[in-house]
């Protein structure tokens, strides 16, 4: 173990939990899971928006999704420096606000571009649910700890994408109105952010609480770019969830335009999702015995081996329905379990910058994916082809990433 590992865990509180742990994940999983609601639920509303408001290009539909995601990305740079200053209570709190007034926003939007800028705004205020959430666990678990923590709340949270686009459905379909999708997730932020207020007290130790000023946040970047895991498990997750950024980006039209059968997308997506829920469920457990390494090394691989597979099929067989989601589902649920593992493992040394360390690495992953992720649905042309070269080209890139971070020493139980 080098200097600074040790360094960071002779600082880093014991595990413990400031509420309930059930409660305690509950509530990390419900923060985060307004990130999922903001964008899965969107998905069966995408022909609705784009008709409405006069979108013509099937592919500019995914700008719905893009724009969210990159106020998302760049934002993070804010929230953090914030939390190491003032607390990660009053940050997410804000936020939280910032969120059910967007969403408002959104829901009266009459013109396509209005839309666009209250999703990057949207995105901008939940992104603290991201960064700070992260630094909050990291204030009170470390190691294989909050490996299990991040796994259980990322097991809770990913009930929302099963639900999230049959709730989006319901109500473009027998309430004939996407607007209601952004009410209705304006209301459940405004009860999310209630229950974090009454429940969850200030975890920042004041003897870390950081000035506000560039030097002293760029002596945090700096602290965090000399961490080779920091850095590198950043650009891997980067990598890894560009891919699931292009699938989210690229589901509606693949199952209206290449299966014809939009009745099954909030089934297929429902079935996806389902893999990954138990995926981070078994990754809660095995973290503690396997660890971090060994169970995210093995993950990458696996999701490089199926999308090269899948990609196979696809140029000498052909695509069905039934390949899709065998194939998908499993390659999805190794991508949850390398990202909750990858993000673990980066911030591992990073106790006293918590805040900035989750902000500039939260930026860089989520800034990255979401270009890559733009990229590879931009290219959709009526088949799958594109989206799995992307997938195959990112899991090949990420494996790179963590075989140099690594300096070759792969599945390592540590």
């Amino acid at each position: 173990m080098d200097a600074l590992t040790q360094s960071a865990e002779a600082k880093t509180p014991e595990n413990r939990s400031p509420i309930p742990m059930g409660e305690f994940v509950a509530l990390i999983a419900s923060i985060m899971a307004l990130t999922a609601v903001g964008i899965d639920s969107m998905l069966p509303a995408l022909p609705a928006i784009a008709d409405q408001l006069g979108v013509s290009e099937p592919n500019h539909r995914q700008y719905v999704i893009t724009a969210f995601m990159l106020g998302f990305a760049v934002a993070q740079l804010v929230h953090g420096p914030l939390a190491d200053r003032f607390g990660r209570k009053p940050v997410i709190g804000v936020a939280l606000a910032l969120y059910v007034v967007t969403n408002l926003i959104a829901a009266s939007a009459t013109s396509f571009e209005l839309l666009l800028i209250a999703r990057a705004a949207s995105g901008a205020a939940v992104a603290a649910g991201r960064v700070v959430t992260v630094a909050l666990v990291r204030d009170c678990f470390q190691g294989r700890a909050m490996a299990r923590v991040m796994s259980l709340a990322f097991m809770t949270f990913m009930i929302v994408p099963v639900l999230a686009p049959a709730w989006g459905q319901l109500m473009v379909m027998m309430f004939g109105s996407w607007r209601l999708i952004f009410g209705g997730i304006g209301i459940v932020a405004a009860l999310v952010l209630g229950w974090f207020l009454i429940r969850m007290p200030e975890t920042l130790d004041p003897a870390s609480v950081n000035r506000l000023d560039v030097k002293e946040i760029w002596r945090g970047y700096r602290l965090m770019f000399r961490d080779r895991w920091a850095v590198g498990y950043t650009f891997a997750t980067a990598a890894i969830t560009g891919c699931f950024f292009a699938f989210i980006g690229s589901i509606q039209q693949i199952v209206y335009d290449v299966f014809k059968r939009p009745e099954l997308l909030t089934v297929v997506f429902a079935s996806i999702a389902g893999l990954m829920a138990a995926s981070a469920f078994a990754n809660s457990r095995l973290v503690m015995r396997f660890g971090m390494r060994f169970l995210s090394h093995l993950a990458i691989v696996a999701t490089t081996v199926l999308a090269a597979i899948h990609l196979a099929i696809i140029l000498f067989y052909g695509e069905t329905l039934w390949i899709f989601i065998v194939l998908q589902a499993p390659m999805m649920a190794a991508m949850g379990l390398a990202n909750s593992n990858f993000s673990a493992m980066a911030m591992e040394n990073m106790g006293e910058i918590a805040g900035r360390a989750s902000s500039l690495q939260g930026f860089i992953s989520t800034l990255g994916a979401a270009v890559l992720g733009a990229v590879i649905g931009q290219s959709f042309d009526g088949t799958t082809v594109p989206l799995y070269i992307g997938f195959t080209t990112l899991g090949l890139t990420a494996l790179a990433i963590v075989f140099v971070t690594e300096r070759g020493k792969l599945f390592r139980r540590s």
